[in-house]
């Protein structure tokens, strides 16, 4: 059986040398949902099925909504290929996931966004999206990673909105960084919003409605807290 070597910081590894936690089935377990959901997305390759995305079974219903409107984008442009300019449109289009509270409470306005989105050049063509870009399946990939690496057991749209962030080369990346949209601030916020929901939830049950309400003020204790640990 091949080795993997997997390297950690000096005070973690005490940590877990002091507790004596199984690296081995822990980095095992990681790997086996790491290499099944991004098998998920690279399988993703008809587009006319019914439901294109039922093979992604750990995305969220909002998600896989999001993914079908970044398809039917493509195909309205006539474009062969689903591009990250697609899936950035199909999130803004969804409407109302956690990546949309997150950008507001980054003072970026999404329909501002969806109108910069739909202004992005084109390349002439007269296809049917079969596929996603090199660049989009890149970002669906980065989304599993960081779905993964923030403990999550399912993809959001919160993780579709990192994985663009953090795709280097994509059209939607580029515009999202140059509103001032970086990877450690989304997940600093991101982190917080869902301890916030989560605790809602056990307090009240029912609360999605109210979630917007409920985030403003979390939203607003991170940016304090933020100044304070020079994290802005």
């Amino acid at each position: 059986m091949p080795k993997i070597n997997v390297y950690l910081p000096d005070d973690l590894a005490d940590n877990v040398k002091e507790i004596g936690l199984p690296v081995s089935a822990i980095c095992q377990r990681a790997l086996e949902q790491s290499v099944k959901r991004v098998s998920a997305i690279r399988a993703v390759g008809d587009f006319d099925q019914a439901d294109p995305t039922a093979g992604l079974t750990s995305f969220t219903q909002r998600a896989k909504d999001a993914l079908k409107f970044a398809i039917t984008s493509a195909r309205d442009r006539h474009a062969a290929e689903v591009g990250t300019r697609d899936l950035l449109l199909g999130l803004l289009t969804e409407g109302g996931n956690l990546a949309l509270h997150v950008l507001r409470s980054m003072d970026v306005d999404p329909p501002a966004v969806l109108r910069d989105v739909r202004q992005l050049s084109s390349e002439p063509a007269d296809e049917s999206a079969s596929k996603f870009s090199p660049t989009a399946a890149n970002a669906l990939e980065l989304t599993v990673v960081e779905a993964l690496t923030l403990g999550h057991n399912y993809v959001g749209c919160e993780h579709l909105l990192l994985g663009l962030i953090a795709e280097p080369d994509g059209a939607a990346g580029e515009l999202l960084r140059g509103l001032g949209v970086e990877t450690r601030q989304v997940r600093h916020v991101v982190s917080g919003a869902l301890a916030g929901y989560v605790h809602l939830q056990a307090n009240e049950g029912g609360v999605a409605a109210a979630m917007g309400m409920a985030l403003k003020p979390l939203l607003d204790r991170l940016d304090r807290l933020e100044e304070k640990t020079g994290l802005k």
